[in-house]
């Protein structure tokens, strides 16, 4: 065999044993993923596999955005992606994972993949009885607040992906985790200002397990529950006027007129007082303004974090002048309580908004849910 054979014979046995190598760029994005609701994120396929998730509202007026890659791990090694274009290359499915906001909780236990689950700031405010398990049997690290995150604990954890949740663009303990080559991806779901918005964020966390697939019939099912619960509603003979909030100080805060909350209401058929307000955050105002507009309403709803009559008696006179409050028809979310005392609601409420709505229908046209019974609003003791 002559020289230039043999150098053919050897290049063909080491091409041979080189997996095939294919270039991925931005410009080649196709297929985009169904997000019918939810405005902070979108979900696009490539067709080498990989899987882009642009999240356009990590936080309230957010002048940045947010661009991540999946990868199979097994293919990790033969598709080349420009680093340049994405915040984080991650490989899927992963095996373990740190979340920083009860909100997350749900979504994973949803998916079947609460036991990837391996650390979270503030355990104590988890309620979910699944995940309460785990982490009293050491399975789950605190890993100190969401506020000022341990990164060294983290660090050592060694997660392969952290789902992060801020205010601001300021974290600096992200950005410590990050040097550390421990991909930190963000999730806006408390954005949303719409409940179907919140709940589809379901959709984010499923391609970090590759099940797309469940997410999509998950979601289609809250969706069914919430859109069915709404036609329901409407069948109501009476649309009863609605209150909310309580006072913080000298200042009464309540839902916005466009806003989540705001938004349960008025799809369970009942006119929140102050619906013709744009805001979908919420509204500061004064006490005397609340009690001209709301002192008849029929119902009271989250009067913040007062649990009683008692409570509310002894905290302001004032609240005793409402009607909703003389006729014990004041409901809160504050006594549906996880073992350690996190609230079931800021936990759950936002990735099941059809249980929200149902609870609210009961309330407000208790014909129509005779026999229901409440996963959040409950009436005051």
């Amino acid at each position: 065999m002559n020289k230039a054979l043999l150098f053919l014979f050897l290049l063909c046995i080491y091409s041979c044993k080189q997996p095939k190598k294919e270039t991925v760029s931005s410009t080649f994005l196709t297929l985009p993923t169904n997000i019918d609701y939810a405005q902070g994120f979108t979900i696009e396929k490539t067709s080498p596999d990989v899987t882009i998730i642009r999240v356009s509202s990590p936080w309230p007026e957010s002048e940045e955005s947010f661009t991540y890659a999946l990868v199979p791990k097994e293919k990790l090694s033969t598709i080349i992606l420009n680093s340049d274009e994405y915040n984080a290359i991650i490989g899927v499915p992963v095996q373990n994972i740190v979340v920083t906001s009860t909100t997350h909780i749900p979504a994973l236990e949803a998916l079947g993949e609460i036991g990837k689950l391996i650390g979270f700031p503030d355990t104590k405010y988890i309620s979910s009885p699944k995940t309460r398990k785990r982490i009293n049997e050491g399975l789950v690290q605190e890993l100190g607040n969401n506020e000022s995150l341990n990164s060294e604990m983290v660090i050592a954890l060694n997660p392969e992906v952290v789902v992060g949740f801020s205010i601001n663009h300021e974290n600096k303990a992200y950005e410590t985790i990050q040097r550390s080559n421990i991909p930190v991806v963000y999730n806006g779901d408390w954005t949303e200002e719409t409940p179907l918005g919140k709940a589809e964020w379901i959709k984010f966390f499923a391609p970090f397990f590759q099940k797309e697939k469940e997410a999509d019939s998950i979601f289609n099912s809250i969706k069914d529950n919430y859109n069915n619960a709404k036609v329901l509603a409407e069948k109501a003979k009476n649309r009863p006027k609605v209150l909310s909030g309580a006072l913080y100080k000298d200042i009464w805060y309540l839902p916005g007129g466009k806003s989540w909350a705001s938004t349960f209401i008025e799809d369970a058929n009942a006119e929140y007082l102050w619906n013709s307000n744009s805001s979908t955050g919420s509204l500061s105002l004064s006490l005397e303004s609340v009690i001209e507009l709301g002192h008849d309403a029929d119902f009271w709803i989250s009067p913040s974090q007062f649990g009683s009559y008692s409570e509310l008696r002894e905290a302001n006179r004032h609240y005793t002048q409402f009607s909703a409050f003389r006729n014990k028809n004041v409901y809160t979310y504050a006594n549906s309580k996880g073992e350690t005392g996190g609230l079931l609601y800021f936990e759950l409420a936002p990735n099941r908004p059809d249980l929200v709505l149902k609870d609210l229908i009961h309330i407000f046209h208790p014909e129509l849910l005779p026999n229901y019974a409440p996963t959040f609003f409950k009436p005051l003791d």
